[in-house]
């Protein structure tokens, strides 16, 4: 396993950096090359479908170099963000290039950050659960630590769960109800976690209050370091942040779901409950995202461990191009919704 190839997610920041110094329309150089460049680069490399052998799996999942490079992008991060903040107090930039500014840096912040809190936000130990909170504090999103792994995860493909797009949804529907039913939901289950230890909701110990309170104090610190200007750039970039998240997350399980039992519970989750990509070249910018499948049938196994499955229901190409097809509904439910009746005739046969 090559693991240079997740290096180049790094060219994002680079590539936001240099829009910036140009200045003008240089500042759409991000955009245009998430989704421009990287979609035809997907187009062009084709897929890798390859695993790792199962017998190697231990020596590729301690491997520690594949850790660090999630651990190095943690302080870039708020590099960033807070250095946006920062170059914004004595600018004069139009606000036509701010707002193009705040789009750029969300992209990076959404595309790598909120990526790199998922993947660590899953581990066990506390470093890298503390790692996913400061990713996922400076895009507004802290509560996606609690609904996403104690809340989607469990309910995924089930009308449980806000962040599973029912089929014939837009997107312009579902992302609404996403995000506001993810923020609910995450209450409600910090509110059933208190309760079961006998703890007063409106307490410190709820981790939801803590969670609104260092965001909103966040965002008065940088009121105070560049004002207005800064408040905009700093609240435009955590919104197109965790706005890519939501698109991602109607490409990742759109149209699926689990059947329910006879019991009234709902199967567990498998490969077949989540769309699959084996994109070369998205993967390696999104650390194996892309191959959600068996994420979601498996959450403990690290990115690079991830595999491939020739059953699960498989996207048309990478998530960038998805996004753009997402966009336009009839398209979108034009290329998707044979495969999900192909799919749905497979999985009950």
């Amino acid at each position: 396993m090559n693991i240079t190839r997740f290096l180049i997610a790094f060219i994002l920041p680079f590539l936001l950096l240099a829009g910036y110094l140009a200045g003008g329309a240089w500042h759409l150089l991000t955009p245009l090359f998430v989704f421009g460049v990287i979609p035809l680069l997907d187009f062009a490399v084709g897929r890798n479908t390859t695993n790792i052998p199962e017998e190697s799996y231990r020596h590729w999942s301690d491997a520690k170099l594949f850790r660090w490079i999630t651990f190095l992008y943690v302080p870039l991060h708020w590099v960033i963000i807070m250095g946006g903040v920062a170059l914004l107090r004595q600018s004069t930039l139009p606000n036509w290039e701010l707002f193009l500014f705040a789009i750029s840096t969300g992209l990076v912040t959404g595309g790598v950050g909120i990526t790199l809190a998922h993947e660590l936000g899953h581990r066990s130990t506390r470093l890298e659960q503390f790692l996913a909170k400061s990713l996922l504090l400076p895009v507004c999103y802290l509560h996606f630590f609690i609904e996403h792994n104690k809340g989607h995860h469990a309910n995924v493909g089930t009308p449980n769960d806000p962040a599973t797009a029912r089929f014939g949804e837009p997107v312009y529907r579902f992302i609404p109800r996403s995000v506001i039913g993810g923020f609910r939901h995450a209450c409600e289950i910090e509110a059933r976690r208190l309760d079961r230890k006998g703890i007063a909701i409106w307490s410190h110990h709820n981790a939801m209050i803590w969670y609104v309170a260092l965001q909103v104090l966040l965002a008065l610190l940088v009121v105070v370091i560049s004002g207005f200007p800064g408040l905009v750039f700093f609240l435009t970039q955590a919104i197109v942040a965790f706005t890519l998240l939501e698109l991602v997350n109607y490409v990742e399980h759109y149209g699926l779901s689990r059947e329910q039992t006879v019991s009234g519970r709902y199967e567990k989750v498998n490969p077949l409950h989540s769309w699959n990509a084996s994109e070369t070249v998205t993967n390696s910018f999104l650390f194996n995202l892309q191959r959600h499948s068996d994420h979601h049938a498996n959450p403990g196994r690290r990115y690079q461990t991830l595999r491939h499955f020739d059953e699960s229901p498989q996207l048309p190409t990478g998530y960038a191009g998805m996004i753009l097809l997402a966009l336009v509904p009839p398209l979108w439910q034009r290329v998707m919704h044979p495969r999900i009746f192909a799919h749905r005739k497979i999985s009950t046969s």
